[in-house]
């Protein structure tokens, strides 16, 4: 793994791994339990640096390598609660992510500065009850009147929906002209008009998913992010890293699985020899372990081509659809392998069989990407980069 990681970068992996292993993982279960996440870890999380890895040192970041965001990614799959790793990298990589590509230096100032310090928690607001893949089919408006916008609408499915400090939030500033009348907007949570209540779900149990209401909410013009009308580009932009995002997700939480399964596999016995030890188990180890290396291998070349500035927007797609089948097909045998253990809440396999279902779902549903790759390979569509 030279070609990809530095003796930094393994150091760097070692003081989170630690960080987590003190912080996070003492306190998972209560939060697993509570749906909610303690405020006072996300100060740490800035203390510590670790929501400025991937921005600008003018804002308090660190302006690090892809590696280390791959680093971060996969080690909080270890915590074995994907709703508190989500809660996490929708601040760090969704909301974040437009402010500081789209936002003017005061929307930096007063959003990105103390989002980075763990001071402010943001939640990035796109999908609705009636258009989830189908972004432009969005019913949320933004009507200008004067220095201000008029929000009404709705959003749902949103992570840190509930007890986030702002919301970045998408709606129609045009609604004759399709994709083309989407604008983007950052909005305190505090301003009249917003409420949100909190969604009941099968995983991800730790973060706060909410539906959220915006009625004549009214938002100063300056919140604008970026032009007016040009939001659906600003969305598509980003949407490749968040599909990586949740490929690398996947093939780190498919790895601490079977890491665990295979320590479990060599303490149990049965019919007088460890589990480990049948063929028709080993084989199976042998599969999945072959499945994980090929997914991680190539997301690791796909954040290579992200840092090397290319916009693999197909390899992302790819990188989300393989990726989460083959965590979901792992972590559905290592629960099997656990035998009756598996089921058990006691066990790690169960909260992670649940939290790994929503992988082929969230961030465009492997039925959407399977199209999209397909107008890519026959159609030869490309995408190109709007920064």
């Amino acid at each position: 793994m030279e070609k990809y990681f530095t003796e930094e970068h393994h150091l760097f992996r070692q003081g989170l791994r630690a960080f987590l292993e003190k912080e996070v993982i003492p306190h998972i279960n209560r939060w697993e339990q509570e749906g909610r996440i303690d405020r006072a870890i996300w100060e740490k999380f800035g203390e510590m640096g670790y929501f400025g890895i991937d921005y600008p040192e003018a804002y308090g970041g660190m302006a690090l390598d892809k590696f280390y965001t791959l680093i971060w990614l996969e080690e909080l799959q270890r915590v074995n609660s994907g709703g508190f790793a989500a809660a996490m990298w929708a601040h760090a990589f969704l909301a974040m992510q437009h402010l500081n590509s789209e936002g003017d230096e005061n929307i930096k100032e007063k959003y990105l500065t103390p989002s980075i310090m763990g001071t402010k928690i943001g939640c990035l607001c796109i999908t609705e009850p009636f258009a989830g893949s189908d972004v432009a089919g969005m019913k949320t408006t933004a009507t200008k009147e004067g220095d201000f916008y008029i929000m009404n609408g709705s959003k749902t499915f949103i992570t840190n929906g509930v007890y986030s400090d702002y919301l970045v939030v998408t709606a129609k500033t045009d609604t004759s002209a399709g994709s083309r009348g989407i604008s983007i907007f950052v909005i305190d949570r505090d301003t009249p008009g917003i409420s949100a209540n909190k969604l009941d779900k099968l995983g991800w149990r730790a973060s706060d998913t909410g539906e959220i209401a915006f009625d004549n909410v009214k938002i100063p013009a300056s919140n604008l992010l970026g032009e007016e009308n040009k939001g659906f580009p600003y969305i598509m932009q980003h949407f490749a890293l968040e599909r990586l995002i949740m490929g690398i997700n996947a093939h780190a939480r498919a790895e601490y699985a079977l890491e665990y399964t295979i320590k479990y596999m060599s303490e149990r016995e049965a019919f007088g020899k460890s589990l480990d030890q049948f063929q028709a188990l080993r084989h199976r180890i042998a599969e999945m372990a072959s499945e994980i290396e090929i997914i991680k291998t190539f997301n690791y070349e796909v954040t290579k081509k992200l840092q090397d500035g290319e916009y693999p927007v197909k390899e992302a797609t790819m990188s989300k659809l393989q990726s989460t089948k083959i965590a979901d097909e792992v972590i559905y045998d290592c629960l099997q392998f656990l035998g009756g253990y598996g089921y058990m809440e006691d066990y790690p396999l169960a909260r992670m069989s649940r939290d790994s279902r929503l992988g082929p779902i969230g961030g465009g549903t492997s039925q959407i990407l399977k199209e999209v790759i397909a107008k890519m390979i026959i159609e030869k569509k490309t995408y190109k980069s709007s920064f």
